[in-house]
């Protein structure tokens, strides 16, 4: 597993991010400790997780299962709920007792959230690093614009600032791409990135016009139908180009996402070693520029309908009163 530099920290970590939310509802304590084990033996160094994955259950599973790892590791976590001072404070403390550390790598908010007073928050991340209960502190789900003016709180008050945004990013949600990744590039700062397979949608399991199969998430989430409905010929041009090229569909999907220049690092969630394996290859992947551009092409529509996201419209909900 190669590395890559966290930002403009000059930490190193693994290009895959392993992600934790499975840990403790789709799959036990036992999986979940053969699943980090094989993730360390493959070089595999950054784990992400959250307060509030199985609330709080995750991080008491990771407790468990790094026991002796723990120096071997980037912990990534996020605050449970609320970004005021209070919040920030109390849920590292929590975090910190369940995961059985004195500290992690990165404290990240989980959300922005209506009213929140950033130079409050700002404040008590800041004090979070200074605290020793954190080395770094970013923010999930930001948009752009905030991004920056909390990084300018920071600096004002020279306090440690965001070093990294965690957002979700694939074939088909690339709205990120208008204002997000451009920041990230410009400003060094650090880029992990959800959803790689649209829960499922790019693994090829799924296919337009035929019966949803039984017992997988799309069964209960009704988004996975309706990106089926939109985006179902993109992603049958998509298995073509896998089928053309000798490798699994999903492996397209999150190289595509890997090659991008401002993404740090993928979050991939497994819930089995067996998953974790499976998406080991999508490392090894390397993409000619005139294959990236294929694989993109197969969703242009994505790029015009999703442009933008939701974040934009946040900008008029979100009162800054600092």
């Amino acid at each position: 597993m190669k590395t890559v530099a966290l930002g403009a920290t000059g930490v190193l970590v693994s290009e895959l991010c392993l992600g934790t939310m499975m840990f403790g509802e789709r799959c036990d304590e036992a999986e979940a400790g053969r699943i980090l084990g094989m993730a360390i033996d493959c070089g595999i160094n950054w784990i992400d997780t959250a307060a509030l994955y199985a609330e709080g259950w995750t991080e008491e599973i990771l407790g468990r299962i790094l026991k002796g790892r723990r120096e071997r590791l980037f912990i990534a976590t996020k605050v449970h709920k609320g970004t005021d001072g209070e919040s920030i404070r109390s849920s590292i403390d929590e975090s910190l007792r369940r995961m059985r550390v004195d500290h992690v790598d990165l404290y990240m908010i989980h959300w922005p959230r209506l009213g929140m007073h950033p130079v409050e928050m700002m404040e008590a991340l800041n004090e979070v690093v200074v605290q020793g209960k954190s080395r770094y502190v970013g923010f999930s789900n930001c948009p752009a614009w905030l991004f920056a003016h909390l990084n300018a709180i920071a600096e004002q008050n020279n306090w440690s600032p965001l070093v990294c945004n965690q957002v979700p990013y694939n074939l088909l949600e690339r709205g990120i791409e208008v204002e997000v990744l451009p920041q990230a590039t410009a400003e060094g700062i650090a880029l992990t990135t959800y959803r790689a397979l649209v829960m499922g949608l790019l693994t090829g399991k799924y296919t337009k016009g035929r019966p949803l199969p039984a017992e997988t998430r799309a069964r209960t989430d009704p988004r996975i139908a309706a990106w089926l409905d939109r985006y179902g010929e993109g992603i049958e041009r998509l298995r073509q180009i896998a089928e053309r090229l000798g490798v699994p569909l999903a492996h397209l999907a999150i190289a595509w996402v890997r090659h991008n220049p401002a993404v740090t690092a993928p979050v991939i969630g497994v819930s089995s070693v067996e998953q974790l394996n499976a998406s080991l290859g999508a490392f090894d992947l390397d993409l000619t520029p005139e294959v990236l551009a294929e694989i993109t092409a197969c969703f242009d529509t994505a790029v015009k309908e999703e442009a933008g996201g939701k974040f934009p419209e946040m900008r008029r909900e979100l009162r800054l009163l600092d």
